[in-house]
């Protein structure tokens, strides 16, 4: 089986989860899911990134100790993954010093062996949000264009990465698509970055002042990057520097096929963890998938404006398909992307309830009044035409994590059965022209479970009632047959 690594970025765990934090995670779990069903031996990684000052600030802040902080989130985070049907393989965990610390120990020695690490004293900009040093040209109005606050003036002697060093193998690399990035706008990004010089950046922070990380290898004056250590998950979840035989997965998955991230850490991704691959001398991951924010009514989501959207709230009124659905219909993959609460009922109401939902429940419900035992579907001409556009279609979207494009072939096969129902009368020939009636329910069969294999990546659970409704074996997709049995409204109606 062809293998296929996919990652997404590791969860700060300062606060809990919102609706961003969903969108990622749901995007991985669709490539993942897709990726499973084209029969690719699939290891999918999402975790939680546990170290660094603004973790031990908002601790401090809220009076409690950072470990019961840390513990407290991560929770959260891993309960909203489980409530929206995330089918991670694995959760890695920074503060976990059996398999993650290992791994970081080891990058580091090997960054000090190749001459990579060196220490002197910096002066600079330090954005606690991004938990970086950040530069003039990062700022507006004198404060992080992204977080709204003024960075820190800080002094200090660190160990620096010389990521200068690898600037032209990355820009090549980028260049080459030996490290695909996608959109083509972050790729342009990127290589406008590296057009300015990357600098060598700071790789720990004096342990006096941030004591909540991994210690310096031989040094313990000084405390390890945050980045440095949240990146290195990649590898350590699949068993870089693990003693641990059955963990020894390294060699079978890496390089990553896919980063799935957010636009705002791109150049960690693009630039920092290329710069320490190539001084281990490993692979470069293969692609790199970038999306954009949320927005709620055209507003950022902030706190204090109390717009902020908590996807636990969805799940429970929606339902985890049609958050899911939602998600990835609505949102632009690459893009950023608007969520208001009008917008999702509409999505609700027209596209699950009154659109699938009902299709499945008229054909259905028709189909068990009046035909006994089993039955083959039927594919004429036009039809078969119309399932291979779409499939074609849909396919080519999966691979491009183009989700919404992929959903919108499968409706447009929703919108050819609805055509059919209605033009063809089904309700008026059950009895007199019983032959035709059938061949026109296997056909609208057909479609349903067509659709219904398309939205399994996005909407397993609805797929799976789909195909208990419809009795057919989903593994057998080449000789279906049908023993249709009416079941529960799939997207019941929501006041």
């Amino acid at each position: 089986m062809t293998k296929y690594y996919i990652t997404t970025a590791i969860d700060y765990v300062n606060s809990s989860p919102h609706i961003g934090h969903a969108l990622e995670k749901v995007q991985a779990d669709v490539a993942a899911r897709y990726q499973r069903l084209q029969g690719k031996e699939v290891f999918f990684v999402t975790g939680t990134d546990e170290h660094g000052a603004k973790i031990a600030r908002s601790a401090k802040a809220k009076g409690v100790g950072v470990e019961e902080f840390v513990e407290g989130n991560v929770k959260i985070f891993q309960e909203l993954w489980k409530e929206l049907r995330v089918s991670n393989d694995y959760f890695i965990r920074t503060t976990d010093q059996k398999h993650h610390w290992p791994a970081v120990e080891k990058v580091w020695r090997q960054l000090e062996k190749n001459g990579d690490l060196y220490k002197k004293t910096y002066e600079g900009l330090y954005c606690v949000g991004h938990e970086a040093f950040i530069t003039q040209k990062d700022l507006v109005d004198g404060k992080c264009s992204l977080h709204k606050k003024e960075p820190e003036k800080v002094q200090e002697e660190n160990i620096f990465f010389r990521l200068s060093k690898y600037s032209e193998q990355i820009k090549q690399a980028i260049e080459k698509k030996e490290m695909r990035i996608v959109p083509d706008s972050a790729e342009n990004e990127m290589l406008r970055l590296i057009e300015e010089g990357l600098e060598d950046i700071s790789f720990s922070r004096p342990r006096k002042d941030l004591q909540w990380g991994i210690p310096v290898p031989g040094d313990n004056t000084q405390t390890i990057y945050v980045w440095a250590d949240a990146l290195v998950n990649y590898i350590s979840a699949i068993g870089y520097g693990d003693e641990d035989e059955e963990r020894r997965m390294f060699a079978k998955y890496w390089p990553a096929d896919v980063h799935v991230i957010g636009k705002d850490i791109l150049r960690f991704h693009a630039a920092i963890w290329p710069g320490i691959l190539f001084s281990l001398g490993l692979p470069l991951p293969k692609t790199i998938f970038v999306h954009g924010f949320i927005s709620m009514g055209g507003e950022k989501m902030s706190k204090s404006l109390g717009n902020v959207v908590d996807p636990f709230e969805l799940v429970k009124k929606y339902g985890a398909d049609a958050t899911r659905y939602y998600l990835m219909r609505e949102i632009p993959p690459t893009r950023d992307g608007d969520f208001t609460y009008e917008k999702f009922a509409d999505r609700y109401s027209g596209d699950l309830a009154k659109g699938l939902g009902n299709l499945v429940a008229r054909v259905v419900s028709l189909g068990a009044k009046y035909i006994e035992g089993p039955m083959q579907g039927i594919r004429p001409p036009e039809t078969e035409q119309a399932l291979d556009e779409q499939w074609r279609e849909y396919h080519g979207a999966m691979e491009e994590f183009r989700f919404d494009d992929a959903l919108k072939a499968a409706w447009i096969l929703l919108k050819y059965a609805d055509k059919r129902v209605d033009s063809t009368k089904l309700w008026e020939i059950s009895e007199s022209h019983p032959d035709t009636f059938r061949e026109i329910i296997g056909e609208l069969c057909i479609i349903i479970a067509t659709v219904s294999s398309m939205i399994r990546p996005v909407m397993p659970g609805t797929s799976f009632l789909i195909d208990r409704q419809l009795g057919i074996d989903v593994e057998n997709i080449e000789e279906w047959k049908f023993l249709l049995k009416k079941g529960e409204a799939l997207f019941p109606r929501i006041d």
